[in-house]
C-alpha cells in the first residue's frame, strides 16, 4: 500500500525583510510542492521554490481576499491532492501570533494530515527594533504585551495591564484612536511616548513619534497605513539613540551613495541575490522582485532528436546562462554529457555565459569584445556554408538571427527551456512602483515589467539589446551598464539615481 506524502509546514515569514526568514523555514519551502502565501509574506520568498505550484490567499488587513475557513479547506486539499504533497503555508510575521495559525493546524488534525510549526519574527517585536526601539530595557521597561486592535476590549480590559511597561498594538490602525483613548481612560498617562511603524524591517519603512494622546492625529496626518505597529511606552524614547536602519553603518563609515534609496532587482524565480548584496553595500534598500520564471520546453521531441545529432552544426550559440542549464539538463536526460559537444564549437554571448559553460567542464571557443547579440552576430567566426544552433527560449530576440543571415550564414534555432512571466501579488506591484530603480537583466524581463506597471519607471539595463528592448516597451529613463558585469550594473544604479535621464553609465 502506497504512503501518502501529504504534509504541511506552517511558516513564519517574518515580518518583512527576506532575510529574517529561519533556515528551517527556507528548507520547507525547498522541499514544497505547493506554497499558500498571503499578503504579509514577501514575495521575494518564494525563490526558495522555483519549482512549486504558488497560490496567493489575500488577507489583507479587512478585506481579506479569501475566508480563512476557505484557507483551511484549500490548506487541506492541496495536501491530500495528487495522492499527497508537501504544502508550504508562508504567513506573515509569527504563525501563532495573531497569525489564526491554531486554526490551521486544527484543520489539519481534523483530516489527519501530518503537519509541523516553523515559528518566525513576529512584527511585534521586528518592527519596533528596525525602528531603534527595545520593547524591553533593564532601566526602563522589564515588561511587554501584545495587543491586537480586531477587537473592542474597553479601558476595564486595559486596567489588568497596567503593571505592563510596554504596549505592542498589531493591526491596530482603523481603531487606534479609540484604543489610545481607552488605554487613557484606564489611567496611562496621555504623554506617555508612542511611536507607529509602518512596512517595518523593508527599505520602505516609515516611522511617526509623538505620544499616547497625539499618535493617533500624527499617523492621519502622515499617511500612515497598514501594515503598522505601534509601540506605547518609555521605550520610544530609546529611538533617538538606537535608530539604526536605514543609517550609515559604523563598519562602513564612507558615503554610501545610495542610503535612503529602494532599488528593485528584478530576476527570475530562483534566481540569486549577487547583484542585491552589491546594492546593499552602497546603502540602498533592495525590493528583489521576481518577473519571470524559467520552465522546461514544451516541445522535447524535436529538441532530444537534434541534440543527439549535431551532424552539420559548427556552432552551438548560448546567450543566457539558463540556456547553458538547461543544455546540460537535456543532456543528462538523453545520458549524454560535455563530451558530445566534441565535434562542435560552443560560443558565448558575454562573460557571465562564458562562466557557466565553465562550470560544466566547457571552455567556450569564442566570446564577443563586447557582451550582446548583435556582438556575437557580427563577430562569430563562421565561414561560408556553416551552420550555427542557437540553444535558447521561445522570446528569444531576434538580433542574432538577423545579423548572422544578414552574413549569409545558415541560422538554426532550438527551444530548450520556456520563458514565462512570474505570479507578482499587488503589494509586490505598488513597492515597485515606489522604487527609486529598477533593474533589468532581460528584453522579456523589460517587457513584462511594462505590463504590470507602465513605463513610468527610472531603469537600469544590463546590456544595450536589454535598453532597447526597454525603450520599445515604453521606458524613457534608460540607463545601460558600461557592461555586462554586475559591478557595472550596481554603478549604473548609482547614476541612474543621482543623475536620472536616459544614458549609459561610465
Amino acid at each position: 500500500m502506497s504512503v501518502s506524502r501529504a504534509f504541511v509546514s506552517l511558516i513564519g515569514a517574518g515580518p518583512g525583510d527576506p532575510g529574517l526568514l529561519t533556515l528551517n523555514g527556507q528548507r520547507a519551502l525547498e522541499q514544497a510542492d505547493v506554497v499558500l502565501f498571503d499578503y504579509l509574506a514577501n514575495s521575494e520568498l518564494l525563490r526558495h521554490c522555483p519549482n512549486a505550484e504558488t497560490v496567493y490567499v489575500g488577507k489583507k488587513g479587512f478585506s481579506e481576499h479569501i475566508e480563512q475557513e476557505q484557507i483551511n479547506a484549500l490548506l487541506v486539499h492541496k495536501a491530500l491532492a495528487n495522492g499527497g504533497q508537501r504544502v508550504a503555508r508562508l504567513k506573515g510575521g509569527d504563525v501563532f501570533v495573531y497569525g489564526r495559525g491554531g486554526e490551521e493546524a486544527e484543520a489539519c488534525v481534523a483530516n489527519g494530515v501530518p503537519f509541523e510549526i516553523v515559528p518566525g519574527v513576529t512584527s511585534a517585536i521586528a518592527a519596533p527594533a528596525y525602528a531603534g526601539i527595545p520593547v524591553t530595557h533593564r532601566k526602563v521597561a522589564r515588561s511587554f504585551a501584545v495587543l491586537t486592535g480586531h477587537t473592542k476590549e474597553g479601558a476595564a480590559y486595559y486596567q489588568r495591564l497596567s503593571g505592563v511597561d510596554t504596549l505592542v498594538l498589531l493591526m491596530s490602525l482603523r481603531t487606534l484612536e479609540q484604543m489610545a483613548n481607552d488605554l487613557m481612560a484606564s489611567g496611562r498617562p496621555p504623554g506617555t511616548p508612542a511611536a507607529t511603524i509602518q512596512w517595518g524591517s523593508l527599505p520602505e519603512q516609515r516611522v511617526v513619534t509623538a505620544t499616547l494622546g497625539t499618535i493617533a492625529g500624527a499617523v492621519r496626518e502622515a499617511g500612515i497605513g497598514a501594515p503598522a505597529v505601534t509601540v506605547v511606552g518609555e521605550v520610544v524614547r530609546l529611538r533617538e539613540t538606537l535608530n539604526w536602519f536605514g543609517s550609515q553603518s559604523l563598519a562602513q563609515p564612507q558615503p554610501r551613495p545610495l542610503a535612503g534609496k529602494t532599488v528593485a532587482v528584478t530576476r527570475t524565480r530562483g534566481g540569486n541575490s549577487e547583484l542585491a548584496a552589491l546594492l546593499r553595500e552602497r546603502g540602498a534598500g533592495v525590493l528583489e522582485v521576481p518577473l519571470i520564471r524559467f520552465a522546461p520546453t514544451s516541445n522535447l521531441a524535436p529538441l532530444h532528436a537534434r541534440l543527439r545529432d549535431l551532424s552539420g552544426v559548427n556552432w552551438l550559440l548560448l546567450t543566457s546562462n539558463q540556456g547553458v542549464a538547461a543544455l546540460f539538463e537535456q543532456l543528462g536526460a538523453l545520458g549524454l554529457d560535455a563530451r558530445h559537444l566534441a565535434e562542435v564549437k560552443v560560443a558565448a554571448v558575454g562573460p557571465s555565459t562564458a562562466r557557466s559553460l565553465a562550470e560544466h567542464g566547457i571552455r567556450a571557443d569564442f566570446v564577443p569584445s563586447a557582451a550582446g547579440a548583435k556582438h556575437l552576430g557580427a563577430q562569430l567566426p563562421l565561414n561560408p556554408g556553416e551552420a550555427a544552433l542557437h540553444l535558447t527560449s521561445q522570446l528569444a530576440e531576434d538580433a542574432l538571427q538577423v545579423t548572422l543571415e544578414a552574413r549569409g550564414l545558415r541560422y538554426e534555432r532550438a527551444e530548450v527551456y520556456r520563458t514565462e512571466p512570474a505570479p507578482l501579488p499587488d503589494a509586490e506591484r505598488q513597492r515597485l512602483l515606489h522604487a527609486d530603480a529598477v533593474t533589468l537583466a532581460s528584453g522579456s524581463a523589460a517587457r513584462h515589467l511594462a505590463r504590470l506597471t507602465g513605463p513610468d519607471l527610472n531603469v537600469v539595463a544590463m546590456g544595450p539589446q536589454t535598453a532597447d528592448a526597454a525603450r520599445a516597451a515604453g521606458f524613457t529613463r534608460v540607463t545601460v551598464a558600461r557592461t555586462a558585469q554586475l559591478e557595472a550594473l550596481a554603478e549604473a544604479v548609482v547614476q541612474a539615481v543621482t543623475a536620472g535621464g536616459d544614458h549609459t553609465a561610465n
